[in-house]
């Protein structure tokens, strides 16, 4: 593959640091959950990132860089630990937490320390609103932007009486609060699962006893599979219809769950069929290097994380060194991203269209999701009018 003619593609260019810096590689900590049920999430965050890195002959905005990944196993405590390490090692740019528990243990360490974190999923309304930071950039979106877009989703097909089902963590329980504000009929009940629960029998004869129209369910990566798979198993998919965000029904549990999957329907600020030249870019390089393994929209954010960064970098005579020049050059760029069209919100979180997209099967027999209609345009997020972020200088 030409991965030069690619990155070109993609519409940034390599920018020209001096001899001193291009000697020594930047380094960037990348901190995510490659272990466990949810592991893959991690794992397409780091190779989408590594994917930008390498159409771009290993450098980002010009810059040449050293990814350093570690794996926190989905623990706050070990997450903490791996950034005070890299901390101590000089490591100033830092990147790929999936979940909000491990972030709340990780992302103040890092800002305390005046190094920069760009967060390629997790983003919770903690560090959208009053404790908004100018060291803290998202590529991905404001956490409750997805349940929004879903309870929009499911507002607008009419359904009345919903059922509402979650980790009983934070993500998870902003995205309860996020679905209602959008969706405006009963709420038939509420039930908070476990992190690392993958049995729902319980759950599923409450959904039942409860005869809603549609049910909103969270659980993201191997959890999602589970409960999907439980979900049809049960006949509750013939009877009762689904409305779900991404984190519960992306590509890969999409063709893990197969055909009990059909007619699902799912919000999203990004899919695999989105016509714009990053996207087929990225679309391009992902299928060369990793076949008929699907390209998830955790791989789509670590791509687009590292856009965000190589804008940084490319106009930041210091890179990160400056951490004020770095943010000001980030704030200013036009920056690529595979979704199409992206700016920062005062509180630099994305402020993006969302669209529905529907699990169908394809020619080849295999299930797929495609975009189906905008679901909401210009989304940013509740909390950034809380914000009160100093001028970029």
């Amino acid at each position: 593959m030409n991965f030069k003619a690619l990155a070109v593609a993609t519409a940034f260019t390599l920018g020209t640091l001096g001899s001193a810096q291009a000697d020594d590689p930047l380094r960037i900590g990348m901190i995510t959950t490659l272990s466990g049920p949810a592991g893959y999430l991690g794992q397409d965050i780091r190779d989408g990132f590594e994917l930008a890195v390498e159409m771009n002959d290993g450098k980002l905005g010009g810059v040449a860089v050293e990814l350093v990944v570690e794996d926190d196993g989905l623990k706050p405590g070990n997450a903490r630990q791996i950034a005070e390490k890299l901390l101590a090692d000089e490591v100033k740019l830092f990147t790929g937490i999936v979940f909000a528990n491990v972030a709340f243990a990780t992302v103040p360490e890092i800002l305390d320390n005046d190094a920069v974190y760009v967060s390629p999923n997790t983003a919770s309304s903690t560090f959208a609103g009053k404790e908004c930071h100018p060291n803290y950039f998202v590529s991905s979106w404001q956490d409750d932007s997805q349940g929004e877009s879903a309870g929009a989703l499911a507002q607008s097909l009419g359904y009345e009486k919903a059922f509402l089902i979650a980790p009983n963590y934070q993500a998870g329980k902003e995205t309860m609060i996020a679905f209602k504000r959008f969706y405006k009929g009963e709420i038939a009940g509420e039930i908070y699962t476990g992190l690392d629960q993958t049995d729902f029998a319980a759950e599923m004869a409450q959904i039942r006893a409860a005869k809603p129209d549609v049910v909103y369910e969270f659980e993201p990566g191997g959890l999602g599979i589970a409960f999907m798979r439980q979900y049809q198993q049960a006949g509750l998919l013939e009877e009762i219809p689904m409305v779900v965000h991404p984190a519960s029904l992306d590509h890969v549990i999409v063709g893990a769950v197969g055909e009990a999957a059909e007619g699902l329907q799912v919000t999203s600020h990004w899919n695999d069929d989105f016509d714009n030249p990053v996207n087929k870019a990225f679309m391009a390089a992902w299928t060369e290097k990793y076949g008929d393994r699907p390209a998830t929209y955790y791989a789509a954010q670590g791509y687009d994380a590292a856009l965000l960064i190589a804008a940084g970098l490319e106009g930041s005579a210091s890179g990160v060194e400056d951490v004020a020049a770095f943010r000001k050059a980030l704030l200013a760029a036009d920056i690529p991203s595979v979704r199409g069209p992206f700016k920062f919100g005062p509180n630099q979180h994305p402020v993006q269209d969302w669209y529905a997209l529907k699990a169908v099967k394809t020619e080849d027999g295999k299930m797929a999701l495609k975009t189906d209609s905008k679901v909401l345009t210009g989304h940013g997020d509740s909390y950034a009018g809380e914000c009160e972020m100093p001028a970029a200088e």
